[in-house]
């Protein structure tokens, strides 16, 4: 394991725990720029999975590479309907059950422990590459940390747990980036996982949570973040 790939883990984690100190704290921010940070985030990720996710999985693993991100996507569909139906991006307002919490915890760990094989994937490919993949994961992980906290707070547990439940996802990221290097399935298919996952994450879980809020600021971030992207990656992988 590269020295990146363990501070880049290290980063992500951390804005897991960062979103839920966030909530557990009392801070204020704005649903407006939560919203508009989602919708970047989701152009963003949509655009390193069909662009360089995919493509380099298809380079280094062949044929099969599609199916497994294919394999990717519907696994982690199904977790989501099956664990975590009830989670979503943003502060849970609402009063839910314990079983609730936890199966949305348990949901999330194996999209977190792709986060970090992401993020290892990306850096065996370059260093570009993975920086790239690196932004694309810290952009969804303060949400995602606050989201799982503040549904930990609803169904009544205390800020320190809440804080854990994030700390967990921000540890199974660690272990995604770890476990990367030392499983010849996940060194082979990492990228190929990866890129299901990723699309799933932005064309499932970000794009249909923002569809419903007025005016054009939502698909302006989205296309801003597809915009960012292509910048970025003309500097990047240059």
């Amino acid at each position: 394991m590269t020295r990146s790939a363990l501070l880049y883990g290290l980063a992500a984690a951390a804005a897991n725990v960062l979103g839920a100190v966030a909530v557990t704290v009392r801070a204020t921010w704005s649903l407006r720029a939560l919203d508009a940070l989602l919708s970047f985030a989701a152009g963003f990720l949509i655009s390193v999975s069909l662009l360089d996710l995919l493509p380099d999985s298809i380079a280094y693993a062949g044929p099969v590479a599609p199916v497994i991100a294919l394999g990717a996507f519907v696994l982690v569909h199904l977790t989501q309907h099956t664990l975590g139906r009830h989670f979503h991006f943003g502060e849970e307002t609402h009063d839910v059950s314990e079983l609730v919490s936890n199966s949305a915890l348990v949901g999330l760990l194996m999209h977190t422990f792709v986060d970090g094989v992401a993020v290892a994937s990306g850096l065996r490919v370059g260093m570009g590459l993975g920086a790239l993949v690196f932004i694309a994961v810290l952009l969804h992980k303060f949400p995602e940390g606050l989201a799982i906290s503040s549904l930990f707070l609803a169904a009544g547990a205390r800020r320190s747990r809440a804080v854990l439940a994030a700390g967990a996802l921000g540890a199974s990221t660690l272990l995604g980036v770890v476990l990367t290097d030392q499983l010849p399935l996940l060194r082979h298919y990492g990228l190929a996982v990866s890129a299901g996952v990723t699309l799933y994450v932005a064309a499932s879980n970000l794009v249909p949570e923002l569809q419903d809020r007025p005016g054009a600021r939502i698909p302006l971030s989205f296309v801003a973040g597809c915009g960012m992207y292509l910048a970025a990656r003309s500097v990047a992988l240059a």
